[in-house]
């Protein structure tokens, strides 16, 4: 039975990372069926509001418990060996909150309604910036959604892909440009609740199955004007703030770190377990799967070492520039280890690894999905060769 925790104060993180842990294991009891199915698990979000997990990153001044990177870094890497879907999900959620509190770019009023929606019920938000024929806005290009100024707000006409955790989502925060003689392009809050508002449901992918990622269509989507987040000129375009970038990176490697992690917990079962009868001791006495499982170990440690030393310092103001750089490599590097890691666990045990009757096989699928979020792994080399050659 998991603790109705919703006011929880989460000061003492031990117990916080302990009752992550209990929840985790629960969610794994339903994480295959999920999966195997496509459905999405909204009773995991009933748990999360029900113990407060929903308001980690809302600030404190609104009632949320505005909690650190490296601890939302614990918290996803928990969760995610659980049921990798949920912490994907969980994790956009978190982004979201963090990036309107650090830069303060949403209308207040706006902003503590969002905060006072998410500490009251369910009420999730994420971005929807994807699009059919953009593709993702971190490789250039204008989206195709348009905004268009009326004397009541702002009317919404698009179609974005890829909108993780869409069947339970309060808020969609859409990027669009205007429709104006010069376009402005920036972020629009829309309610899910709104006319014009539809989920078309597409989702059917190899591995986060459970994330309903789903298109999201505007027709017609009549918004205040408040709701504009962060409007500006191309022309007028500014860096992108480097807390964005490096809470996503050390965030999403952490998620995968967690598959990985869960990875490794079944196969040491598998391996003390399984004593073929020609062997007469269990696998785990073999040098050789010793010595497999000491690599994967050892490229899990590495994760653990990147992910956490690099938000602590980001935590502690020490050094932002230079970790926009570095973020870059940790999740390059962490996120190929993960994968790394669990392809060792398939090489090692052969075809039980690859049955659908054991969380290895699904553990692989989920894991692959890391090469999917930006940075993607090319554009994160040539940063970094264009760097150190020019």
């Amino acid at each position: 039975m998991i603790p109705n925790l919703i006011t929880q104060n989460w000061e003492n993180k031990t117990h916080l990372f302990d009752q992550v842990k209990t929840i985790a294991a629960d969610f794994a009891t339903r994480a295959a069926i999920h999966d195997r199915d496509g459905s999405f698990p909204f009773e995991n979000f009933t748990i999360l509001h029900n113990t407060g997990l929903l308001n980690l990153t809302v600030p404190s001044d609104y009632g949320g418990q505005g909690l650190g990177l490296a601890s939302i870094c614990q918290v996803i890497e928990l969760l995610a060996g659980g049921d990798a879907s949920t912490a994907l999900v969980l994790t956009m959620h978190y982004l979201q909150h963090a990036i309107a509190a650090h830069h303060r770019q949403w209308p207040t009023e706006i902003h503590q309604r969002v905060c006072r929606e998410s500490i009251a019920g369910i009420a999730l938000l994420n971005a929807a910036v994807v699009e059919p024929e953009l593709g993702t806005p971190s490789r250039g290009g204008l989206p195709d959604t348009i905004a268009e100024r009326t004397e009541k707000g702002w009317r919404l006409t698009g179609h974005k892909i890829y909108t993780t955790g869409s069947p339970i989502l309060s808020y969609f925060v859409v990027l669009a440009k205007t429709n104006e003689e010069q376009p402005r392009v920036g972020n629009f809050l829309i309610p899910r609740d709104l006319p014009g508002v539809k989920i078309v449901e597409t989702w059917d992918h190899l591995g986060m199955r459970a994330t309903g990622s789903h298109d999201l269509i505007l027709k017609d989507v009549l918004i205040p004007s408040e709701y504009a987040l962060n409007l500006g000129f191309l022309s007028d375009v500014t860096p992108i703030d480097p807390i964005i970038p490096i809470w996503s990176s050390l965030v999403l490697s952490a998620l995968y770190l967690g598959i990985a992690r869960s990875a490794q917990k079944w196969l040491i079962s598998y391996l003390n377990e399984r004593k073929p009868t020609n062997l007469g001791d269990s696998l785990a006495t073999l040098p050789h799967f010793q010595a497999a499982m000491g690599e994967m170990e050892s490229l899990l440690l590495t994760n653990q070492r990147l992910i956490y030393t690099l938000a602590v310092e980001v935590e502690q103001n020490e050094c932002i520039d230079k970790a926009r750089v570095e973020v870059q490599s940790v999740k390059y590097i962490t996120t190929t280890n993960s994968i790394r890691a669990v392809e060792i666990g398939l090489e090692l045990i052969g075809n039980p690894g690859l049955s659908r009757k054991n969380p290895l096989e699904r553990h692989y699928r989920d894991v692959l999905c890391s090469r999917i979020h930006t940075p993607q792994n090319d554009a994160v080399c040539l940063s970094l060769g264009k760097k150190v050659l020019i």
